[in-house]
């Protein structure tokens, strides 16, 4: 398993090929910020719950989903 410095640098060449203003953009940026700043996966997890707005939440927890179960 990779840990979260290896999966925020994944979130972040997602976010960078994204188009910009996209949702997509928005949710890898989120997550690639939310596995820089926290100490597992579990935590990740935990503070993207509390991304907002909605919309971007959804986004962001199915791409954290996606990338951390590789």
């Amino acid at each position: 398993m990779r840990d979260n410095l290896d999966l925020a640098a994944n979130a972040q060449q997602l976010a960078d090929a994204a188009p910009a203003g996209s949702l997509d953009r928005a949710a890898a940026s989120s997550v690639a910020i939310t596995l820089a700043t926290t100490r597992d996966i579990t935590q990740a997890r935990q503070t993207l719950d509390g991304v907002a707005p909605d919309e971007v939440r959804q986004a962001a927890l199915a791409l954290f989903e996606r990338i951390s179960a590789d």
